[in-house]
């Protein structure tokens, strides 16, 4: 049976709260198995045996605004994926002072959009690596999560919908 990661957009981070339990709960009411919910952030970990990722996508965001009361938006991937983005990784995870993460979308006009704006970061504050589907992010810790000219862009309404970023230490947790 295939295994999925369900990254939810803004969830436990602003006037969304979703309790883990309550999240695996619904998950497994909608007939998914070894569901499991990693950190308090949105992601959750599920075998389905269906296969059409956009229908599948769909019918979690309809439970999730059904049960929650919220317009739920989520990037949806294969673990086998999840797996090859992390280890694409392009840049020193590791290295000191700056946090690695991965930028989904679920558009890809939007992705391309966003890479776009590459050649006009400042590499003191933030690099960005376009890859399969994703768009790696590394930051400068002094520089803040939020105070980038990539997350200033990212943070537009209009991105709202289709994108979500994880830590690349969240997504081992993952797999």
């Amino acid at each position: 049976m295939p295994s999925y990661v369900a990254l939810l957009r803004g969830v436990n981070v602003g006037r969304i709260t979703i309790r883990s339990a309550d999240l695996a709960e619904l998950f497994r009411s909608l007939g998914f198995a070894a569901v499991r919910t990693v950190l308090a952030s949105g992601n959750v970990v599920f075998e389905s045996d269906e296969t059409d990722a956009a229908a599948l996508t769909s019918r979690i965001e309809g439970a999730l605004r059904d049960r929650f009361g919220y317009d739920a938006w989520i990037v949806l991937v294969t673990r086998d994926r999840l797996a090859q983005i992390v280890e694409a990784f392009p840049f020193d995870a590791e290295r000191e002072g700056w946090h690695p993460y991965v930028l989904f979308a679920s558009d890809a006009a939007h992705l391309a959009e966003l890479a776009a704006h590459a050649p006009e970061l400042d590499p003191a504050e933030e690099a960005v690596e376009p890859g399969e589907g994703v768009l790696y992010w590394q930051l400068n810790i002094a520089v803040g999560s939020t105070n980038t000219k990539l997350a200033k862009i990212v943070a537009k309404p209009r991105f709202k919908p289709t994108t979500t970023n994880r830590n690349l230490r969240t997504l081992r947790k993952l797999l």
